[in-house]
């Protein structure tokens, strides 16, 4: 699946109200690696720029002299989008930009140029329910540097974005495995799945404390105590 990590900043926080897209940029991720293929424009949106929009972003009017109207470069933007699955922080809002502009200029919306889209604000309330799901309070949840991040922007949201979806889905990768492997000479074979002895390896006192805040984490998440506590073997029992 060809996926999309896609932001945009604005002119105000109302497209029904006038505001346009000012800033794009996406990211293609194929099969959860970033590809280095990428689309960022600055857009010029014939339009003044709210002031506390532009405290967000530090974009001004001024800076966006020269660059293109969003007709201009709609169709690269179109293009590159098709067929993708788009991944977005609070996507109606993006999402309810982008078919405002293509509208604007006769081209499909998202729903009927794009695959899907996933939101990662609303996954993230579904797995941290109650807590703090902005992009700054995932990064610091999983420890994703953002100290380049003084404003905000399209396409630095995008990279944060990226590693923040990656850590939100790291429990769904596929577990089938495909036997069929090449070998030297270009052949190919059967994997050999002759058993091999296992090895087990205790946890240490950091790594067990580790497990212990984590599961604490759950207990207020769920407020009670998580499934696994119940599982657990008691200290001093068992082998």
């Amino acid at each position: 699946m060809r996926q999309i990590i896609l932001d945009t900043e604005t002119t105000g926080l109302e497209h029904a109200q006038g505001h346009r897209i000012i800033e794009f940029a996406g990211l293609e991720m194929i099969n959860r690696k970033l590809t280095g293929k990428h689309l960022h424009l600055y857009i010029h949106p014939e339009r003044d720029i709210d002031p506390d929009a532009q405290r967000v972003h530090g974009i001004s009017l001024e800076f966006l002299e020269g660059k293109p109207k969003f007709r201009e470069v709609a169709e690269e933007m179109a293009d590159f989008l098709r067929d993708a699955e788009l991944i977005i922080h609070n996507a109606p809002f993006d999402v309810g930009f982008l078919n405002a502009e293509f509208e604007r200029v006769g081209l499909p919306s998202i729903k009927n140029l794009c695959a899907n889209v996933i939101d990662t604000l609303r996954e993230a309330r579904d797995q941290f329910p109650g807590k703090r799901n902005s992009l700054d309070a995932l990064c610091d949840r999983f420890e994703i540097d953002r100290s380049n991040r003084t404003l905000h922007g399209a396409l630095v949201d995008c990279e944060l974005l990226s590693e923040v979806y990656l850590w939100m889905t790291r429990g769904q990768e596929s577990l089938v495995m495909d036997i069929d492997v090449d070998l030297p000479g270009g052949q190919h074979g059967a994997m050999d799945f002759e058993r091999k002895p296992l090895i087990v390896k205790r946890a240490n006192e950091q790594e067990l404390a580790d497990h212990q805040s984590y599961l604490n984490d759950l207990d207020k998440s769920v407020k009670g105590r998580c499934l696994w506590r119940s599982l657990e073997t008691p200290a001093g029992e068992g082998a």
